[in-house]
């Protein structure tokens, strides 16, 4: 890929916009009760992924100046100046218009809606004021990037269910202890940074507890779609599984004495998590509706 579109997909942040797709799938065909048409499939999917990219810009264009004091950022598109703020603006705006107008004429009004929503929650509410406001900044904003599992959800049926709604505190619980376990294998940097994240401002150990304790709601969270029918005995056995791998990086993090390299590991399993749940709820359902 010539580095002039990579730079641009860089700022789309490509990997985080496919694990959203993935439970975005996951709520469509939760939701469908007959075969959904590749129209819609299609529509949802890249509407969704055009304003998901268009808000991590934005997220790029707000935090380039945080970004170039980063180690872990500090080579992203805008902090090296291999894209200009205007390009990066314009980039961002095209993505969000066609994206919404995708939505809007290709799925229906409420999931365009939900999705610009969404979009204006992350790059507006957490990027903007609560990533540089509260130590609480993940809590609060985790539900925008919680949304997707609704918004396939909706496209489908074109109503706000509980069941949809399910989903994303699935998500939503799971985000703190994902983050912070980054944070604290980034502890340096944002300090450097003066990002008042959990680690910074009440210390490495108070933090290593939250992280324990979101792990738990998150399994008691990841037990639910079976507790009320949505699933069965496949998504059960496997939740479990990665609930024990969740818990096990969770307490390994808390007592460990050097804590640099197992927070890492700690981040990199709850993607592994997160994404082997989703893709377990969905062969589950495949299995039982075939």
């Amino acid at each position: 890929m010539a580095p002039f579109f990579r730079n641009y997909l860089i700022l789309c942040k490509p990997r985080v916009v496919l694990l959203m797709l993935l439970t975005a799938w996951a709520g469509m065909y939760l939701a469908a009760t007959s075969p959904i048409s590749l129209e819609l499939w299609v529509n949802a999917t890249l509407g969704i992924a055009l304003m998901s990219g268009s808000s991590a810009t934005l997220n790029h264009i707000i935090d380039w100046r945080i970004d170039a004091m980063m180690e872990r950022t500090k080579r992203r598109p805008l902090a090296t100046g291999k894209i200009s703020l205007r390009g990066a603006w314009l980039f961002a705006t095209v993505q969000g218009i066609v994206g919404f107008g995708i939505l809007y004429y290709g799925v229906n009004h409420l999931t365009a809606l939900l999705t610009f929503l969404a979009a204006i929650g992350y790059a507006g509410v957490y990027s903007l004021y609560l990533k540089r406001a509260t130590s609480q900044n993940i809590v609060i904003g985790g539900l925008a990037g919680a949304m997707p599992p609704l918004l396939g959800w909706t496209a489908v049926s074109g109503q706000l269910d509980p069941e949809g709604w399910l989903l994303v505190l699935i998500i939503f619980s799971w985000t703190p202890a994902h983050f912070w376990a980054l944070c604290l294998h980034r502890y340096q940097d944002y300090k450097q940074a003066a990002i008042p994240m959990l680690p910074i401002t009440h210390g490495i150990p108070f933090t290593k507890l939250n992280i324990v304790l979101y792990s738990l709601l998150t399994v008691a969270c990841s037990l639910l779609p079976y507790a009320i029918g949505m699933s069965g005995y496949l998504y059960l056995v496997s939740a479990l599984i990665l609930d024990i791998g969740l818990m096990g990086y969770a307490l390994k993090l808390q007592f460990a004495v050097e804590d640099h390299q197992i927070a890492l590991k700690t981040f990199h399993y709850s993607l592994i998590y997160l994404t082997g749940l989703f893709l377990m709820i969905l062969l589950d359902h495949h299995l039982l509706i075939t």
